[in-house]
């Protein structure tokens, strides 16, 4: 196939970024980490330039914050409108009404037919720590409960929370206290012998057993849930699981969150995931893709639950900015007006087809997931064991890197790829990077299909 839209001039990095590079290393700690050892120019929808003039098309979507794409031009038009008139005024010192008339609509698009109110913050683990606090306000109890596998941030309570222990925990303890670990379904890698139907019994039976056994349901203020693990592998739970763990919360009077922070603003078809599942939580966190790449985060709730929290227990400096309300305002306008959830389906649905075809000629991808435009293969050493290849997974990584098409890995054992496209993406855009993605595997793996097993 040829290349229509990626153009690779020089070797990755470049000679420009390697200059620039130089500078990183001496002056930003290495335990911040970059995927792609290029500086990035210019970014338009999925095509990301870099300071060469190397063109790249884009599968990480800025870690899933951009599913409106790089720029979009109405984003930028509210942005520049915004910043003409005022760039911040602190919401707790003077209020604007960008705030209000975001806080309206979301209120209005998130399920649950009761009233709801919504307060705006910086980031994702800002937004999972006030809905914790919320929770506990509301429930005036102390216990979280998040589930294995999981990925709530890189803050305090939020890495208690976080289930991967290296490079998210490892040496930053101590940790938050009264944080536990329930079970989450993966069915990839059920017990053998096990059908779905058993094994999804077997977890929703462990996480009651787990009110018995770890912990009392009396002393838990909420139940922290990603309807499908991001970090985790891109991990898509059976509905029954996520309905019956509604059910345990309500019996109890736990509030039920979801953490829609990556799967959120049409990424799997819908604006919330939660809505496949047909289960309405008491509180939403939201961000990334919210703001198109300008920081904001939010919590969607109860309106008596919102309002547990006195006057100036929650809130922040920054919190729900003019400039991320205007990006946000403008995001919601953009999934309605080109059809995103419908074009994350379309998306969806053509990448699982490749990467099954994939699958029949390479036996390194053990499995393919997803939910909508939020898909994953996991590569592994051999399908019978199911040995995680992350080695693998980074040198795919690395060759399609080189060769024009930018990627992430995921899942606790690092051997996920997974893509987050920009849904604005075009047919044929995502046609080539579809094939410089199977390129890269016959790349690693060659391309007689046999040569995987090795």
């Amino acid at each position: 196939m040829e290349k229509k839209y990626v153009e690779i001039l020089t070797e990755i990095p470049g000679p420009k970024s390697k200059e620039i590079l130089e500078r990183r290393n001496k002056y930003v700690p290495k335990g911040i980490s970059n995927n792609c050892q290029a500086f990035v120019k210019k970014a338009q929808g999925a095509l990301v330039e870099d300071v060469d003039g190397n063109i790249y098309i884009d599968f990480a979507g800025a870690i899933g914050t951009i599913n409106i794409g790089h720029s979009h031009p109405k984003v930028v038009m509210a942005l520049q409108e915004q910043a003409s008139q005022f760039i911040h005024t602190g919401f707790n010192v003077m209020m604007y009404e960008s705030y209000i008339e975001l806080a309206e609509r979301l209120a209005e698009r998130a399920p649950g037919f009761f009233d709801k109110k919504v307060a705006f913050f910086n980031s994702g683990a800002e937004a999972v720590e006030n809905a914790v606090k919320i929770a506990r306000k509301y429930t005036r109890r102390q216990g979280i409960i998040s589930f294995s596998r999981g990925f709530h941030g890189r803050t305090l309570m939020t890495m208690t929370m976080t289930s991967k222990v290296k490079p998210y925990k490892f040496g930053f303890g101590p940790f938050a206290p009264e944080v536990y670990k329930a079970p989450y379904p993966y069915v990839y890698r059920r017990p053998n012998g096990m059908s779905e139907q058993q094994y999804n019994d077997m977890i929703i039976e462990q996480f009651e057993q787990f009110l018995l056994a770890e912990v009392a349901p009396e002393t838990i203020a909420a139940v922290v849930i990603e309807p499908v693990q991001g970090e985790g592998g891109f991990i898509v739970p059976g509905s029954a699981f996520v309905k019956r763990i509604r059910e345990v919360c309500t019996q109890h009077g736990i509030l039920f969150i979801a953490d829609e922070i990556q799967t959120g603003f049409a990424r799997t078809g819908r604006y919330f995931a939660m809505e496949h599942f047909e289960v309405v939580p008491d509180l939403i966190t939201i961000s990334k893709s919210m703001g198109a790449g300008v920081p904001i985060s939010g919590v969607i709730g109860r309106a008596d639950i919102m309002d547990s929290a006195d006057t100036g227990e929650i809130g922040g400096t920054y919190s729900g900015s003019p400039l991320g309300c205007q990006a946000a305002l403008a995001v919601l306008d953009i999934i309605e007006e080109e059809n995103l959830n419908e074009r994350a389906q379309s998306i969806g649905a053509r990448s699982i087809g490749k990467m099954q075809s994939m699958a029949r000629r390479f036996d390194c991808i053990g499995d393919v997931r997803g939910l909508g435009a939020m898909c994953a293969m996991e590569i592994v050493k051999d399908r019978r064991t199911k040995a995680p290849d992350k080695e693998g997974v980074g040198k795919i990584i690395k060759a399609a890197g080189e060769s024009g098409l930018l990627l992430l890995s995921a899942g606790l054992y690092g051997n996920v790829i997974r893509l987050l496209m920009p849904l604005t993406i075009t047919n044929e855009q995502l046609e080539e990077g579809l094939q410089i993605l199977e390129e890269a595997f016959e790349a690693v793996y060659q391309k007689d299909p046999a040569a995987s097993k090795a």
